[in-house]
């Protein structure tokens, strides 16, 4: 029941103890200011991760060839591997129970490309039509690259954005133009772009049959990638991703005579492991920085049970009174909480506010490659708002028990 009076005696008691109230206020607020920091750093942390897999599919299973790093079956140390394009073709069929997108590569790290007056360095990357989806690439003109250009050696080039404005100044059309690429002329069929930014936007792509016959590189490719088809569950693809790559790998190092622990040969890389690993760490980390908020917060409400039980010291012959004249046990409780729960919600909510404020303004000025977007949500503060009436009560209790046990007799005999 609401208590006009009782209202007035909390707020009396605050402003005669105005430096009191203000430092257990201070301590209070801020423990809940550095759980709201570090929550919004802990998903800052979070979605800089998530951007980083958007880049490319995170089901993604990449594959290149080493040096052995071991004897095998009368084969020396140090015995180069290439991979190619049989070791593609067998593997898409033999595991295409698993596969949903697929492509050979071959790369050139540096090709020189000329438009006109402009030219540049890119990275030229021979592929099959599926890479689009492997690279999350998007295509904003034109087409990608399909099966006929494959087929038919052509000379067709798929750009990106960034290559567009290095190379296409002044509004100059792109789509349909002639590039100069390592000596060999080229036609413009796509322009993309790729979520991974410049970096990614820096490339062409180019018929992976015209790449090998451009280059000299006969049959040779330089790496293989692929995606998986879609699990019930994270976990469900996560083990037939493990189980993929257990599989691929033992097929080619039997195929180039490789010993089975020789782990210099053949490299694979499984994105969707990788991102299992990263998640549990980065749940490791909004578990560690809950546990430092919290014992912050804790640290804050004993300073705040501290203060009741001076106040309720203070007030035992009020309470002693209080009683005599017919208070109930449940009542004085129901005071001294009162006064708890008000001063920690009130100091919490402040600390909690300010933090999201912080956030709101900092926020979009934070962008790095494995940060961006610090933020709490709408449940986390909800749930700090329970923490907080929550700890209000638990630093009142005590003391609120210890005033409902005082003798009226003896309250009114003590100084």
């Amino acid at each position: 029941m609401f208590s006009i009076e009782r209202w007035q005696e909390i707020f009396e008691g605050l402003y005669k103890n105005k430096l009191r109230t203000a430092l257990t206020g201070v301590s209070v607020s801020s423990g809940i200011f550095i759980l709201v920091i570090l929550l919004g750093a802990g998903n800052g942390i979070q979605n800089g991760i998530q951007k980083q897999f958007e880049k490319d599919a995170t089901n993604q299973v990449s594959v290149w060839a080493g040096t052995t790093k071991k004897e095998y079956k009368g084969l020396g140390v140090g015995r180069q591997v290439q991979l190619r394009n049989s070791d593609y073709d067998l593997a898409t069929n033999l595991f295409k129970d698993y596969i949903e997108y697929k492509s050979a590569i071959f790369s050139v790290w540096s090709g020189n490309i000329v438009y006109k007056e402009e030219t540049g360095n890119y990275r030229v990357e021979g592929v099959h039509p599926d890479y689009q989806f492997i690279e999350n690439a998007s295509i904003v003109k034109g087409r990608f690259i399909n099966h006929s250009d494959n087929l038919n050696f052509e000379k067709n080039v798929i750009i990106g954005k960034k290559v567009e404005i290095d190379l296409f100044k002044n509004g100059k059309e792109s789509l349909g133009a002639e590039l100069n690429v390592s000596g060999m002329i080229y036609k413009v069929v796509g322009v993309y772009t790729d979520p991974g930014g410049e970096r990614e936007e820096s490339r062409v792509f180019i018929p992976i049959s015209t790449a090998q016959k451009a280059y000299s590189a006969g049959d040779s490719i330089r790496s293989m990638s692929f995606t998986l088809k879609t699990s019930e569950n994270f976990d469900t693809a996560v083990a037939e991703s493990n189980e993929f790559t257990q599989k691929l790998e033992t097929f080619l190092k039997a195929r180039h005579t490789i010993a089975p622990d020789d782990d210099g040969a053949v490299f694979i890389n499984n994105s969707l492991e990788q991102a299992k690993n990263i998640y549990i760490i980065t749940g490791g980390v909004q578990a560690f920085f809950w546990f430092v908020g919290i014992c912050t917060i804790i640290a804050g409400v004993v300073g705040v049970g501290n203060i009741m039980l001076i106040i309720v010291k203070e007030r035992t012959k009020e309470i002693g009174i209080r009683k005599a004249l017919g208070a109930s046990p449940f009542s004085i409780i129901t005071m001294i909480l009162q006064e708890a729960v008000f001063i920690t919600v009130i100091a919490g909510f402040s600390g909690l506010i300010f933090g999201l404020v912080v956030w709101e303004v900092v926020a979009p000025y934070v962008e790095a490659d494995f940060f961006t977007r610090p933020e709490v949500d709408f449940n986390v503060a909800l749930t700090t708002l329970i923490i907080l009436i929550v700890a209000g009560a638990f630093a009142g209790f005590v003391p609120a028990y210890r005033a409902a046990k005082i003798r009226p007799i003896v309250a009114l005999r003590g100084e």
